[in-house]
């Protein structure tokens, strides 16, 4: 039996909806298992449908267990699929269908009303399985290897760009599909942007250099940051990674369910504002991740949610200082009832290099 695909249903059911049709690419996944690029998954009252066309009918065979495969074509499209269901109420993605698919919806269906999902997918995906959590694990595992390879690799007169190209191929060959967003090698001056992604910029003696980075292992993400000194750190550049990493840890001893992304936030970030660091600090502590690399729930000052058991959360604060650097420091971790459980491993001490 698919739980996810049970969960969804009674949503929709709950929400006075007859189907749901979603084909958000990680969402699409979430509920069906198709890793392909094309297809559409229709959960009704009674019946779960994947429907695709030729080129995908094998695969989602294979990947689609419990399903039914509806073949779509030039003489039975998509909507004439969804007019023979005979429902009334259908669910859609409002935060993924362009508004040009929405009108096709509109001018395509016969008097079926679309009503929005509300985000039921994303509060279900909130909450990992033991499965994706084993699978960010191992991704996880592959970045604390890639940091680890890449702290013998770094060394003044390298390129950023040569840095991220070199991280990229070192967590491919460890199993990784890809990364799990364009990795950030920020150096010197530059480290003070939170996405400073790399460039051609030479790595010099005496630089800050951030690495925030992570790849896809069985579809599901990892991400991590380590900021380190090529060199020897000077006096400021040590008490500014000192305050980060008592930020970060002081958030990582107050993660567990319970707790809500606004009160984690508030933890690390009234440690380096009561430092004096407060303005360098203007994004959120953490999100999630899972399928994608930035999921609910939010640790941020607009935080809401609390956080449950089985979510898998960043704790990533920092500190930018223009014309000079920065520093951020990221864990990847699993909340439980009583804390949490570290997926990275890398050491956190500051490193020279």
């Amino acid at each position: 039996m698919n739980n996810k695909v049970n969960n969804f249903r009674k949503k929709i059911i709950e929400k006075g909806l007859d189907a749901a049709v979603v084909y958000k690419p990680q969402n699409r996944r979430y509920l069906s298992g198709f890793t392909g690029t094309a297809g559409y998954v229709v959960i009704t009252r009674d019946r779960n449908i994947f429907i695709t066309d030729f080129r995908y009918v094998e695969q989602a065979s294979k990947q689609c267990k419990g399903f039914e495969i509806i073949k779509h074509s030039n003489e039975k499209s998509l909507y004439d699929i969804l007019n023979n269901l005979q429902i009334k109420k259908l669910g859609f993605e409002e935060d993924f269908v362009t508004f040009l698919q929405y009108r096709e919806f509109e001018e395509k269906l016969n008097n079926i009303e679309l009503v929005p999902l509300n985000g039921i997918i994303n509060d279900l995906r909130k909450i990992k399985t033991e499965d994706e959590i084993e699978n960010i694990r191992k991704a996880a595992s592959i970045a604390d290897m890639a940091f680890k390879h890449i702290c013998s690799v770094l060394k003044p007169g390298i390129t950023e760009w040569e840095i991220s190209l070199e991280l990229e191929n070192f967590m491919k060959r460890q199993g990784a599909s890809g990364t799990s967003f364009e990795s950030i090698v920020a150096s010197g001056k530059r480290s003070a942007l939170p996405h400073g992604v790399a460039s051609q910029k030479i790595i010099e003696k005496g630089d800050f250099v951030t690495l925030d980075f992570g790849c896809v292992y069985n579809g599901y993400c990892s991400d991590m940051t380590r900021t380190v000194v090529i060199g020897k750190a000077t006096e400021r550049q040590r008490e500014i990674y000192e305050i980060v990493l008592q930020a970060q840890k002081a958030a990582l001893e107050n993660i567990r369910a319970g707790i809500t992304g606004f009160e984690v936030d508030k933890i690390a970030r009234d440690i380096i504002t009561n430092k004096g660091y407060g303005e360098y600090f203007g994004h959120g502590l953490g999100h999630g991740v899972g399928l994608e690399v930035h999921e609910n729930p939010r640790l941020s000052p607009l935080g809401k949610d609390t956080l449950e058991e089985n979510m898998v959360v960043t704790d990533e604060p920092g500190i930018y200082i223009p014309d000079f650097g920065g520093v951020r420091i990221e864990d990847l971790v699993v909340v439980k009832k009583d804390g949490c459980e570290l997926l990275s491993k890398s050491p956190k001490d500051l490193i020279e290099i």
